[in-house]
């Protein structure tokens, strides 16, 4: 079943019927330049175009909209740089447990969910090589994730600019890219999972661990290793880096100049790391998971 015949899906008159990934044929056959970035732009189109139809942007946006909404309501009433520092933590705090959840539960079936509905041996038997189609996948995906995350936290954004005016506009403006950027990460792991699980369920209950692990497990046992031992700084700074959620607290956290907001990342926010490693460092976790779910994908069995 294809996602033209899923029950409760808007019939489209205009579309193809393998979704229009055959266009990806058209490009390749035409010789024109470029053919393999215009195959791998024709996959992220047909597949933001799903991802939009599926309603997922806005439930995204509405989900990070009101949770960012009812934290900076609570967590910031002080006029000031003070003020505006305690809301953009309160948000990095909130963000580091909500966005890397949302982006394994959007990214999670991209392949196993496609290949149950039997419509990846529709666009793998395209002349398309299938690392293509997965960053096709991903990238159609990402530009969904972003804008959702730019749209929800952008509501909260304009309650602070109302709220302490355009002055320490920056701190916030900085949190929104690291947010995007985390996201990022995580919906390419995510994508990694997807392409390694044989069924939804096994994909969705590996997502799940992926969370937990760098969410909630990593940072206490990194900080027990930190209690219990003297550590150079350079297996500190290893510690940041394992983990794409402590990286981007200490990138938002080190712009602030506080160590609020908890944590491991949090303790380690005013260390020498550089902003641009700590980018940098984002996207490797992004470049990598995505990098090994295009060369895996080549031993998925239809």
């Amino acid at each position: 079943m294809t996602d033209r015949e899923q029950p409760g899906a808007e019939p489209v008159e205009d579309a193809r019927p393998d979704g229009g990934y055959a266009t990806a044929q058209e490009a390749a056959s035409t010789g024109r330049e470029w053919p393999r970035l215009r195959q791998v732009g024709t996959v992220a189109v047909t597949e933001y175009r799903l991802s939009m139809r599926s309603r997922w942007a806005l439930a995204l946006a509405g989900l990070f909209a009101l949770f960012g909404a009812m934290l900076a309501t609570f967590s910031g009433s002080a006029v000031g740089p003070d003020g505006m520092q305690r809301v953009v933590a309160s948000l990095t705090s909130l963000a580091v447990y909500l966005v890397p959840l949302a982006a394994l539960a959007f990214g999670y079936d991209a392949v196993v969910g496609r290949h149950e509905q039997g419509w990846l041996e529709v666009v793998f038997s395209l002349p398309v090589s299938r690392a293509r189609v997965v960053v096709g996948t991903f990238l159609g995906r990402a530009v969904v994730l972003a804008g959702s995350t730019v749209v929800g936290f952008g509501v909260v954004g304009f309650l602070l600019l109302r709220e302490f005016g355009a002055a320490h506009w920056g701190a916030f403006v900085a949190f929104l890219g690291g947010v995007v950027a985390v996201g990022g990460v995580f919906l390419a792991i995510a994508l990694l999972v997807s392409t390694v699980a044989r069924e939804k369920t096994h994909a969705l209950g590996l997502a799940l661990l992926v969370w937990v692990w760098f969410v909630l497990v990593f940072d206490l046992l990194a900080m027990g290793v930190v209690a219990a031992f003297e550590l150079p700084d350079a297996a500190l700074t290893g510690l940041v880096l394992l983990n794409p959620a402590s990286v981007f607290r200490v990138l938002v956290l080190s712009q602030l100049g506080t160590t609020a907001g908890g944590g491991f990342a949090a303790a380690l926010a005013t260390t020498s790391l550089s902003p641009g490693l700590l980018v940098a460092s984002l996207v490797g976790w992004t470049l990598g998971p995505l990098a090994a779910a295009a060369v895996l994908v080549r031993r998925r069995r239809l």
